[in-house]
C-alpha cells in the first residue's frame, strides 16, 4: 500500500532516504528542510567508506564525475613532528565499482538534490505543532502549512528539534571537551607526506587528518585538540599551545581561516516513543569523528528505513531500532577508542601506541575485525 513520508532535514541522510524512496518505490514523500536554503559550503570534506558507496551506487553514485571525488588507498599513520610510523591499506576492502572515497561533502548535497530539488524540497519549514489524527501524523508547520502522513523520519542533526515535538524523555548530546578545526589546502602542504593518501597525524592531546577531496589534489585538513571549553576567540592561543609548539612547521598549513566547532556526542540511544517516528543520522546517535563514519552512519540508516518501507514494514514487523543500536554502538566504540588513543600525552603511551600500530595494521585478522566490520557491512 502506498505511504506518504515526511522527511525532516535535507542534509546526507535526509537526501539519502529521499532519493531510494524516489528511485526505487512509488511511496510519496517531502522533504522539509527549516533553513532557506541547502548547505553547500565547498569546503568541507567527507570520507565514505565501501558501506556507504554500496547503498549509493543504488542511487547511481557510481556516474558521478570522477574529477569530484578521490580514492585514496592508504592511511600513513604519523606522529605530530611528520615521522611516519606506518601505514594500512584501505583498498583490501574495495571491490569492482565499490572503492573508499572522499570527497566534499557540497559535491554528494548536489548529487543528492539533483532528482528531488523542485517537486520534493521544501525550504523554512520549521514545525510549530504534531498531533495525530486517525492513524497518521499531521505536522503544522509555523508558516501555516501542513502536512497529514503516514510517517515522519527526523533527519535533522544531532540537536535534532523534530524530538522535542514527539519524545517525553530527552537526552541532551554532550560536550567532548574537544574541538575540531578546518581548513582547505589548495596547494601543496609542505609537508612530507604522499597527498593522494589519507594522512592522520598523531599528537599530545591533538590530531590532525589530511586527505584529497578530488582529482585537483585540494586537501581537506582536520585538526581535533582537547579542550575543556570552546572558545571561538581564543582558537589562535590553543593552536599556538597546543599544536604548533608541538610542531611549528604545521603553522603554515593553519594560517589561513580555520573553521571551528565544538565536538558533541550522544552518550544514549532512546527509542521512539512514537510508532509512526524515525530518527536517522545523527538525529538517531551522533558519532565522533574519530571513524570517519559520520557520513556513512547517515546513509547506512537511511537505507535501513527505506527498506523497511520497500517491505511494507515500518508500521509492523519493525525492528528498526534494534538492528540500528546494535550498529551505531559498534561505530560508536570504536570512534571513542580511537579518540582515546589518538591523543596519548605521555611519551611512553604514545611509543607503546605506535608499536602496537605497526603491528596491528600487519596483522589481517585484526585489521578485518576492527575495520572489516564497519566498512563490509
Amino acid at each position: 500500500m502506498k505511504k506518504k513520508i515526511a522527511i525532516i532535514g535535507a542534509g546526507i541522510a535526509g537526501l539519502t532516504l529521499a532519493n531510494l524512496i524516489k528511485k526505487l518505490t512509488e511511496h510519496e514523500f517531502m522533504v522539509y528542510e527549516r533553513e532557506e536554503s541547502l548547505s553547500l559550503e565547498e569546503g568541507y570534506g567527507i570520507q565514505l567508506a565501501t558501506n556507504s558507496i554500496k547503498i549509493l551506487n543504488q542511487i547511481n553514485f557510481n556516474k558521478i564525475h570522477k574529477e569530484k571525488i578521490f580514492h585514496p588507498k592508504t592511511i600513513d599513520f604519523y606522529n605530530i613532528q611528520n615521522k611516519k610510523i606506518c601505514d594500512l591499506n584501505l583498498s583490501k576492502f574495495n571491490s569492482p565499482g565499490v572503492k573508499y572515497t572522499t570527497l566534499q561533502r557540497s559535491t554528494l548535497i548536489e548529487f543528492l538534490k539533483e532528482d528531488i530539488y523542485t517537486q520534493h524540497l521544501r525550504f523554512g519549514k520549521k514545525i510549530k505543532e504534531v498531533s495525530e489524527l486517525k492513524d497518521k501524523v499531521l505536522i503544522k508547520f509555523d508558516d501555516n502549512t501542513n502536512d497529514l502522513v503516514d510517517f515522519v523520519v527526523a533527519a535533522d542533526g544531532i540537536f535534532s528539534n523534530t524530538r522535542t515535538f514527539f519524545e517525553m524523555k530527552k537526552v541532551e548530546p554532550r560536550f567532548k571537551k574537544a574541538i575540531a578545526a578546518r581548513v582547505i589546502l589548495n596547494s601543496k602542504s609542505e609537508l612530507d607526506i604522499n597527498e593522494e593518501n589519507i594522512s592522520l597525524m598523531l599528537g599530545s592531546n591533538s590530531h590532525i587528518v589530511l586527505y584529497p577531496i578530488n582529482k585537483k589534489k585540494e586537501l581537506n585538513v582536520v585538526c581535533i585538540i582537547r579542550c575543556k571549553k570552546y572558545e571561538p576567540d581564543k582558537i589562535k592561543q590553543l593552536f599556538q599551545e597546543m599544536v604548533l609548539k608541538q610542531n611549528p612547521k604545521l603553522k603554515n598549513i593553519f594560517e589561513n581561516e580555520i573553521k571551528t566547532w565544538p565536538l558533541y556526542f550522544t552518550s544514549k540511544i532512546i527509542p521512539s516513543s512514537n510508532k509512526k517516528v524515525f530518527y536517522i543520522g545523527d538525529a538517531f546517535n551522533g558519532f565522533l569523528p574519530t571513524l570517519a563514519q559520520g557520513a556513512g552512519q547517515s546513509i547506512e540508516s537511511a537505507f535501513e528505513i527505506f527498506n523497511l518501507l520497500k517491505n511494507d514494514k515500518l508500521d509492523k514487523d519493525n525492528n528498526y531500532f534494534e538492528i540500528r543500536s546494535k550498529r551505531a554502538k559498534i561505530i560508536r566504540s570504536r570512534s571513542n577508542f580511537n579518540f582515546f588513543a589518538f591523543h596519548f600525552s605521555s611519551k611512553i603511551m604514545q611509543n607503546i601506541r605506535n608499536l602496537l600500530l605497526k603491528l596491528l595494521v600487519k596483522r589481517k585478522f585484526f585489521v578485518k575485525r576492527y575495520l572489516g566490520k564497519v566498512y563490509n557491512n
